[in-house]
């Protein structure tokens, strides 16, 4: 006997939020600790922290704000929502906001890998506590200014599973539009036309610079780029989806519905799915130390962080040199 169609959509339903919760649970459970590790190692094992390695405790700052958030999700999403709507709107408001600290960081941290590469005597010249400051003043301000956009439209919803913190209450289409597109605009394809321009440019520049400091830190905030990259997707993706959804309500209605509901079912799933952005990072940073010697973990980890910070001018001079050097070999050659 065949279960009725709302008893296998019900089933569905829960056997989501069921899954959902265990991956949430887990990942509060590696990106808690491994943030804090990160925070810790770089606050009591290094008196000189380069921009680098401020972006990256930043980084970690912005990510484990959100990941002391998952509780309180798991436990709306296993049961019900019954913080009211100040809290749903603030807890909101800390997710939107790491995303978006998170990108413009990720975007600093690339900009910051580009000028080491093409401008490394600038970088060691301008670059002091007093910049880095303002820099990380600017982005956080942005951060909260975008995040806090979403403060007037979040709401409670009642779902099949009791009331929820996952809807949006818009005054009319115009408005989603402007909203959807905001975030989708600001929060993923801007910072990652800027950040794929960075890495067309320095993968031209490093493809002869085989064991170089700068090549293996590039190739570790590329990782880190691209980890993130693949948690928002699907996020921005259902963003897209809504766009396309209200852009269609005019002229073809039941197209409409249907990528609304689309929207509205993968928002939730992919909502999720962004939060591993904010547990993964130690673990790249673990796995990019894990060939350094040393018996103590956090050694590893801040010498990996030293590698990543901008070499000394001496230094900056020597591969500046190199580079050219090469660049000009590789000319005469097609001179030739």
């Amino acid at each position: 006997m065949s279960l009725p169609e709302e008893s296998k959509n019900h089933l569905a339903s829960a056997v989501v939020r069921v899954l959902v919760c265990i991956v949430l649970s887990l990942l509060f459970a590696v990106g808690v600790p491994g943030n804090t590790f990160v925070i810790w190692t770089i606050c009591r094992q290094m008196k000189q922290r380069p921009r680098t390695v401020v972006l990256i405790l930043n980084l970690a700052i912005a990510d484990i704000l959100v990941l002391v958030t998952l509780p309180i999700w798991i436990y709306s999403f296993a049961k019900a929502w019954l913080f009211g709507v100040t809290a749903c709107k603030a807890l909101a408001f800390v997710v939107h906001c790491n995303m978006y600290a998170s990108i413009f960081l990720i975007t600093a941290l690339s900009l910051e890998r580009f000028m080491a590469v093409f401008r490394p005597l600038a970088v060691q010249r301008r670059t002091n506590k007093m910049s880095t400051h303002l820099v990380m003043l600017l982005i956080w301000l942005l951060s909260i200014a975008f995040g806090a956009a979403i403060l007037p439209f979040q709401e409670t919803e009642e779902t099949e599973s009791g009331l929820q913190c996952t809807s949006r209450s818009y005054a009319g289409n115009s408005q989603m539009l402007a909203c959807l597109l905001l975030e989708t605009l600001v929060g993923f394809l801007v910072p990652f036309a800027i950040i794929a321009i960075c890495y067309i440019c320095i993968a031209k520049r490093i493809s002869n610079m085989t064991g170089s400091p700068k090549l293996r830190s590039t190739r570790l905030v590329t990782a880190v780029v691209v980890s993130f990259a693949l948690c928002w997707l699907p996020y921005h993706i259902f963003n897209l989806i809504f766009i396309a959804s209200v852009v269609m309500k005019g002229s073809d209605a039941e197209a409409s519905e249907a990528l609304e509901e689309i929207a509205s079912k993968g928002t939730f799933i992919a909502g999720s799915i962004a939060f591993l952005s904010s547990c993964i990072n130690p673990l790249l940073y673990a796995f990019a130390a894990r060939n350094f010697q040393s018996s103590m973990r956090f050694t590893k980890l801040s010498k990996l962080f030293q590698q990543m910070s901008p070499e000394t001018k001496q230094e900056a001079t020597n591969e500046l040199s190199a580079v050219k050097g090469k660049e000009e070999t590789l000319m005469s050659t097609e001179t030739i």
